[in-house]
């Protein structure tokens, strides 16, 4: 996955749905928040790697607010995961 670090992203339509928003990726709730989204309700392999890049996904991880079987199935896929997540997930 190597999805943008930097800059301002606005997400297409069908992963954030709500009113248009440009997620700031300075600023860390924005990052945060757009992680969890793209996470949540992309449709596709590609949605991700445009979205989501790795390392940053490793640092921000446990700080995710995630369902409980989303953390679970990206924790099973991504063992390197599995040791950072210590925020319980709704």
């Amino acid at each position: 996955m190597n999805g943008p670090t930097t800059g301002s992203v606005t997400l297409p339509r069908h992963i954030d749905w709500g009113p248009r928003y440009v997620y700031d990726l300075a600023d860390e709730a924005d990052f945060r928040l757009m992680y969890e989204r793209v996470i949540r309700e992309a449709q596709t392999r590609d949605d991700l790697k445009t979205y989501l890049h790795t390392t940053p996904l490793r640092e921000v991880w446990r700080d995710l607010f995630l369902p409980s079987p989303i953390r679970a199935a990206w924790e099973a896929r991504f063992s390197e995961l599995r040791g950072s997540s210590t925020t319980a997930a709704a």
